[in-house]
């Protein structure tokens, strides 16, 4: 795995994105040569062509990216995989159409773009059948040597089982709590843990993930040589950060937070991203001007009853905050039905959350961060779930880590899910993994995903 704004993403995916952008890129150069009727030597380099043809190649990256196809690997189908192509390509269309408006000197020649675009429909069907069956083989797998009998440990083997294009293998478990041969998730028990050196022998592991239970013989001695001897030992719970993006709570020491700072946000990135973060919101209050009035002026012909929808919330350092949004209800729900045929449409078209970026100029929020919480539910939550109220550390967010990874049910069990995911971001909070969560917060916006 390689880490990128401090988000670590699968090498395949990074495989698959480097090939993918080399076939579209010879498939447009390669239709260049058919089609046009002169030496297509010279547009491609001294008239721009190359430029031209890159801008293409780019959109049709997002529109494979909008399809999922750097997030799901394996083909359930052809018949679907040429549809999610077909679609992707629309998207393409699409967004070439709004460059070919907006700066008409980057638009490649239309039968460039046709022939090109047919030719990488081709090469990209059979490129990601191919990858599907045969790719993982090629790349390899990391093995992983699991030593311990933390419940952390079979959550690693699990999540690598179901998750092939990790690029990760379990070689096997060694742990005392059970026989030699039993199956645990992802692999089998080589041995108990004085049979550690013949387990690598065995196994020949490319890493040793060690997660100890209270009642674990630490092998302190045996992981020391295996680390001079050239062998990755790594702790467990730090590798399921880097797996699952989340802190694990129930291998979480109050000690971590007492003499680590790794859960506290550092104050030179604190100010960076407030200067970005209140850039953008002026810049998108500005941009979002007319949208806002016309938004303003159809809630309020629509129903009787205020423009803005305030709630109370619970942000920075536990301070309590209002949190605006566009009413999307009758101010009468009790005596008809609760959300309003244009509220309907505003909360559809996420529009109604437009006036959050006011939030944002006024210091409550920031665009990126843990979702905040009424201050009912932030008391029972810290109730029932241990360093909850860890996440108020940082100012909330319209978007944040946990909202583009998980979706919101209202359990217990999902809100401690969520924390995870939001203690790992304020340990890893930063401008780049901020862009990152806006970019995929962009896309559950355009396909309308994600949880309300």
């Amino acid at each position: 795995m390689v880490r990128l704004f401090r988000v670590f993403v699968p090498t395949s995916v990074l495989a698959l994105l480097a090939v993918d952008i080399l076939l579209i890129t010879s498939a447009f150069i390669l239709t260049t040569y058919l089609v046009m009727e002169v030496d297509p030597a010279p547009y491609l380099l001294y008239d721009g062509g190359i430029a031209r043809i890159l801008v293409v190649v780019f959109t049709i990256l997002i529109g494979l990216y909008l399809r999922d196809f750097y997030s799901r690997f394996r083909v359930p189908s052809r018949v679907v995989l040429l549809q999610d192509l077909c679609v992707a390509m629309g998207w393409a269309f699409l967004l070439q159409g709004l460059v070919s408006y907006f700066a008409p000197d980057l638009k490649a020649p239309m039968p460039v773009i046709l022939w090109g675009s047919l030719l990488t429909l081709v090469v990209l069907f059979f490129w990601r059948v191919f990858f599907s069956v045969y790719a993982l083989q090629i790349l390899g797998r990391n093995r992983l040597l699991l030593v311990g009998g933390s419940p952390l440990l079979e959550d690693i083997g699990r999540h690598v089982g179901e998750h092939p294009e990790l690029g990760l293998l379990v070689a096997g478990y060694v742990r005392d709590s059970r026989d030699a041969g039993s199956a645990l998730p992802g692999g089998e028990i080589l041995g108990p843990m004085a049979s550690l050196r013949e387990a690598v022998e065995t196994a020949r592991p490319d890493r040793i993930l060690v997660g100890l239970s209270d009642r674990s013989r630490a092998p302190f001695v045996e992981l020391l040589e295996l680390r001079f001897a050239g062998y990755v030992v790594e702790e467990a719970a730090s590798a399921y950060e880097k797996l699952r993006g989340r802190v694990r709570l129930a291998e979480l020491r109050p000690s971590q937070l007492m003499q680590s700072g790794d859960l506290d946000p550092r104050p030179q990135n604190v100010l960076y991203r407030r200067l970005w973060h209140v850039s953008l919101a002026a810049i998108g209050t500005v941009a979002a001007a007319p949208i806002m009035a016309v938004a303003a002026l159809a809630v309020k012909l629509s129903s009787p009853g205020p423009v803005l929808c305030r709630q109370t919330r619970v942000g920075l350092r536990d301070a309590v905050f209002t949190l605006y949004s566009f009413r999307s209800t009758r101010a009468d729900a009790e005596h008809g039905p609760r959300i309003t045929g244009v509220g309907r449409i505003l909360r559809q078209l996420r529009i109604d959350d437009l006036p959050q970026l006011f939030n944002v100029l006024k210091g409550d929020m920031s665009f990126v961060g843990p979702r905040p919480e009424r201050p009912e539910f932030a008391a029972a939550l810290s109730g029932h779930i241990p360093y909850y109220r860890q996440r108020h550390c940082v100012r909330p967010g319209i978007t944040g880590w946990a909202q583009i990874n998980f979706t919101l049910h209202g359990e217990f069990l999902d809100a401690a899910a969520n924390l995870e995911r939001d203690l790992y971001y304020i340990k890893n909070m930063s401008l780049g993994m901020d862009t990152f969560i806006m970019f995929h917060a962009v896309k559950s916006l355009v396909l309308s995903r994600g949880s309300r």
